[in-house]
């Protein structure tokens, strides 16, 4: 039987059943109604943020949390990383900014903190961090980086949901933060995402954004585009909430069995648990170094392919490597280059059987 390096998870049929009752009463199927509304309530409970806007996807969230932030401009700079999927850079380009790469800490894979200033420039406007893997960046070096040169810090939290640092639910760090509610995540709500913020003055804002500039039925504030969540997915989105702790606790267990099975094996490296971190272990990332472990990461892709096993090469290439971004942005992205050359993500997701794990490690290791 095939294995996938994820797979959804899903409630009960009759849970959902029930959820979505009162939407085929109601007829009302979008437009912020009543289910979007206990969602968000919901969510903001869960997360611990203060304020939380609902969106049709973590990208259009992201993308419309820069413009709320008043960046947009011809020549505005945004600090950030080319070790994450593609959607992070686009959002920051459809503004009309400029990505300025940074290089990431080989340990974590986030952004490397200790190289963001010497990047920044009287263009920058903001940095834009990703937390990758469930690995969390150094919000506090950011933090004090950007309060020292008044920059925005809009977190790509897409990998995060759930997580905690120091107690405190990760979405409450920056000026806001971006998580995505996408089929393959630890959480999702089939397609979705959300921005978490604290400063009131966004929420007009990101509302007008996603509902074509209309602030009241009879006038157009601003322009704006269509990015609503409709309540079909928000009914998912709290049928997954009351179950997300069972999802959490069982991709624990294979994560812990992976690390039972990889750890000390020479050229196979695991990314350590972080210190003051409450993770939800959204990826099994590995890294193979061709010359101590005997064989490269493409090689141990192929063998698990052959065996009916889809792990995925997550990210690769770097964002300045792609071709719709090669040769725009420098190169000088060392650490980034080289993970996205050996990382492989395995399989991960609720419910994914111990001996498929065994299986899996089996194969690596023979």
């Amino acid at each position: 039987m095939s294995i996938y390096v994820t797979r959804s998870s899903m409630p009960e049929l009759e849970d959902y059943i029930n959820e979505i009752k009162p939407i085929f009463e109601s007829h009302h199927l979008t437009n912020m109604g009543p289910v979007y509304k206990k969602f968000q309530k919901q969510l903001i409970e869960y997360l611990g943020v203060k304020e939380l806007s609902l969106f049709v996807n973590g990208h259009m969230a992201l993308e419309m949390a820069i413009h709320a932030m008043g960046l947009r401009c011809s020549d505005g700079e945004v600090i950030t990383t080319p070790f994450t999927f593609v959607s992070t850079t686009h959002a920051i380009v459809r503004n009309g900014l400029k990505p300025v790469f940074c290089d990431i800490d080989p340990a974590t894979y986030t952004i490397d903190v200790t190289k963001i200033e010497s990047l920044i420039t009287d263009k920058t406007v903001a940095i834009v961090p990703v937390h990758v893997y469930g690995n969390l960046c150094d919000v506090e070096a950011i933090d004090e980086i950007a309060k020292k040169h008044d920059l925005k810090v809009i977190y790509d939290a897409a990998h995060a949901f759930g997580v905690k640092y120091k107690g405190v639910g990760i979405g409450n760090f920056g000026d806001a933060s971006m998580f995505s509610f996408h089929a393959t995540k630890v959480f999702n709500t089939i397609e979705g995402g959300a921005i978490a913020f604290h400063d009131k003055k966004y929420c007009e804002k990101l509302h007008e954004l996603k509902n074509f500039g209309i602030h009241e039925q009879d006038d157009v504030l601003g322009i704006g585009g269509n990015a609503k969540l409709d309540e079909f997915r928000a009914a998912m989105g709290i049928c997954n909430l009351r179950r997300i702790g069972e999802c959490i606790a069982s991709r624990k267990a294979v994560y812990e069995h992976y690390r039972s099975r990889l750890s000390g094996v020479e050229g196979v490296k695991l990314s350590s648990p972080q210190k003051d971190v409450e993770p939800n272990y959204a990826y099994f990332p590995v890294y193979f170094d061709k010359q101590k472990f005997g064989k490269s990461r493409d090689n141990v892709f192929e063998q698990l392919k052959a065996e009916d096993i889809f792990a995925r090469k997550y990210f690769y290439p770097a964002i300045n490597e792609l071709s719709c971004y090669k040769g725009q942005f420098p190169l000088d992205t060392p650490n980034a280059h080289k993970a996205s050359m050996g990382i492989l993500t395995l399989p991960m997701y609720e419910g994914l059987k111990l001996e498929d794990v065994d299986r899996i490690c089996d194969i690596i290791l023979k």
